[in-house]
């Protein structure tokens, strides 16, 4: 029977669960020796690296059970559980050891992702050794942690605070760029009424211009006809066919006299 229940059933049940946990890992890394495959080393290694997970958050839970029932136990209970865990975290902390060793070994042959994040194995090995930390040390390692988180917030507002600056002036640069599109939109559609009445001038100074030249050519052949005419009229003036061009008319032929007064006085 487990000493432990004359205590906590919940601390023995939880101690009852790591020392299974503490035998699947013996018998596990024993198995892992005598494979010589990568491929099924990595997966056995894998298997064992969710029992060393297991484990760490069993002796968590055994450390907050510790610590709840502190108050009521007598010193000499609370230094043995102290011990007892103390005693689970240097057993666990051998596992850790052993599979770190073993995964430098593979590391050469195939990559092997041990954990979910590169950080997750030290930060749960810090947690675990929080546990064996004076009241001091874990308040200076809190404060600590403070100091970092607050330092984090305030790059995470200077991070959003320069979003929303570089928003603002995006936005601005939009609102600008928008109205000149605006303008040039209205531009355009002044140059396109511009050219539509340019091209109806244009078109109405080509009917002029061909009327014009209709009426030079009929002027045209006015005067040459006129002087046709008045060619005909001089070299044939005896010709009734042609009638005379008003103020174009040959001059009259001088009437001969009669009477001559000479021939009367003689």
């Amino acid at each position: 029977m487990d000493p432990l229940s004359s205590i906590s059933e919940e601390l023995a049940e939880i101690n009852g669960q790591i020392a299974d946990i503490f035998r699947a890992l013996s018998n596990g890394f024993q198995k892992l020796e005598k494979i010589k495959d990568v491929n099924r080393q990595s997966r056995q290694l894998e298997e064992l690296t969710g029992k060393l997970r297991e484990c760490k958050r069993l002796i968590k839970e055994f450390d907050r059970e510790v610590k709840d029932m502190e108050s009521r136990n007598d010193p000499d209970t609370n230094k043995m559980l102290n011990e007892k865990k103390q005693s689970m975290i240097k057993e666990l902390n051998s596992y850790v050891a052993l599979k770190k060793q073993y995964a430098t070994n593979l590391e050469n042959n195939k990559r092997v992702d041990l954990f979910d994040g590169p950080n997750e194995e030290l930060h749960d090995d810090n947690v675990l050794l929080a546990s064996s930390m004076t009241n001091q040390q874990l308040l200076d390692h809190g404060n600590q942690m403070m100091d970092e988180t607050d330092q984090a917030i305030e790059r995470g507002k200077k991070v959003v605070q320069d979003t929303i600056n570089v928003g603002t002036e995006t936005a601005a640069a939009l609102k600008a760029q928008t109205e000149q599109m605006s303008r040039i939109v209205n531009e355009l559609d002044s140059i396109h009424f511009s050219i539509k009445k340019a091209s109806k001038m244009v078109k109405e100074i080509g009917r002029q211009v061909a009327t014009d030249k209709c009426i030079m050519a009929l002027l045209f052949l006015i005067v040459v006809g006129v002087i046709a005419i008045i060619i005909v009229k001089l070299v044939n003036p005896s010709n009734k066919d042609i009638r005379d061009i008003p103020g174009l008319a040959p001059p009259a032929p001088s009437r001969r006299l009669l009477w001559n007064p000479n021939q009367e006085t003689s």
